[in-house]
């Protein structure tokens, strides 16, 4: 599983170029699906056929990043964010373009934590003759991807947002007993600019019941918010976030199947942001929804940091849901 997880974090993937990220998906998913459906907005559909609910999971693959917008004259590379950059994090750290190229981001103007539009990448070239032969304007770059295992089950890297929900979906996929649930595995685009992915996904699928597989907020961190989700706490089940209220009855049912099935879980409240739950539950007609979280420290950050035991818990209540809601 790690050696999986590892994959899936080295391989970039910013929103609306997921290309890379999804052949590797794709390549994983084909072994263990009836049907696998890549949609005109690039979602990975893989599909196990039954004839009774419709149960949609969602796992966005894409990742936070930069497009190239502009190059000075000193060589110097202009950026703009693609979805939430956490600027103080992402002061000179390391980026690498999809073409292979390194940099280093920095502020542009001072040594005060930038805001987003004040950020440059430093890739060491001396004009802006010399930066336009490896770069060009709509490149991407993302922060350099890596992950490490630190002591015990804890592992810090990126962009485990959301890489760990798309392996929990993967191993779900891998090891669920056979069901009459006729059962979809998403693995969505652009999330981290919009949730745009899962709506036209779920418009098309029309699920029953709907359940996105994401990260969270962990607490008990110097920078962590007042939350009582902790890491090595077990798989977080969503109440709501900033995107979504949970439909109750699949709150309870999760509630139940981890008392059931002897799997760790706590409860969760995100004050600030969400995941594609909320636009699954407004496509079309509307489902039943609900969503399990990956505890994560550091969200958005250059190093990332979770507990793999709850990512196994996670797997374990992603199969419950699939055989037996």
């Amino acid at each position: 599983m790690t050696e999986l997880l590892k994959k899936l974090v080295l391989t970039s993937g910013v929103s609306g170029r997921e290309d890379k990220i999804r052949e590797v998906i794709k390549a994983e998913a084909e072994k263990y699906a009836d049907e696998i459906i890549i949609d005109p907005m690039g979602n990975l559909i893989a599909h196990k056929r039954g004839k009774g609910k419709k149960i949609m999971f969602a796992s966005h693959m894409d990742e936070i990043g930069y497009f190239v917008t502009f190059i000075d004259e000193k060589g110097l590379i202009r950026v703009g964010n693609v979805g939430g950059i956490n600027t103080l994090s992402a002061s000179y750290s390391e980026v690498v373009s999809e073409r292979g190229v390194c940099g280093v981001a920095l502020p542009s103007d001072s040594n005060e934590v930038p805001k987003v539009d004040a950020l440059c990448i430093d890739i060491g070239a001396r004009s802006k003759k010399q930066a336009e032969k490896r770069v060009s304007i709509g490149d991407y770059f993302v922060h350099a991807p890596h992950i490490k295992r630190l002591y015990g089950n804890i592992y810090t890297g990126r962009p485990l947002d959301n890489r760990i929900g798309c392996l929990v979906l993967l191993e779900a996929l891998k090891n669920v007993k056979p069901t009459d649930n006729d059962l979809y595995f998403v693995f969505t685009v652009q999330e981290e600019v919009g949730l745009r992915g899962a709506k036209p996904v779920a418009y098309r699928i029309e699920p029953d019941i709907g359940i996105a597989i994401d990260v969270t907020s962990a607490g008990g961190k110097p920078t962590s918010p007042k939350t009582k989700v902790k890491i090595g706490g077990g798989v977080a089940i969503k109440i709501k976030d900033a995107s979504v209220i949970c439909s109750y009855e699949i709150v309870e049912k999760m509630r139940e199947l981890c008392l059931d099935s002897n799997i760790k879980y706590q409860d969760e409240i995100l004050l600030k942001g969400g995941t594609d739950t909320g636009a699954i539950q407004t496509a079309k007609m509307g489902c039943l929804v609900g969503a399990l979280s990956i505890p994560t420290a550091y969200i958005h950050s250059t190093n990332e940091m979770i507990d793999i035991s709850d990512v196994k818990e996670a797997i374990k209540l992603t199969c419950a849901i699939a055989e037996r809601i």
